[in-house]
């Protein structure tokens, strides 16, 4: 149920992280993990995945294919 309390700690907090394939190490969870503990978030929404956040950095290098000496194409 959204905004009640669950009683997590920062272990499953982390593994929460974690599982969700972030591109972060596990010191970095961690401090991600005591500043959630620390100031609870409100309830918000994602607004771009971590599939879509690759795609629109890679995107420019991928446009500039054959364009730029050492980058190619691949199909």
């Amino acid at each position: 149920m959204a905004g009640t309390k669950r009683d997590g700690n920062k272990d499953d907090l982390m593994a929460f992280l974690m599982e969700r394939n972030l591109p972060v190490d596990e010191m970095t969870a961690g401090k991600i993990a005591d500043e959630i503990l620390r100031s609870r978030p409100e309830q918000g929404y994602p607004t771009v995945s971590n599939a879509l956040q690759w795609r629109l950095q890679y995107g420019r290098v991928i446009e500039s294919a054959g364009q730029i000496e050492g980058i190619r194409r691949v199909v």
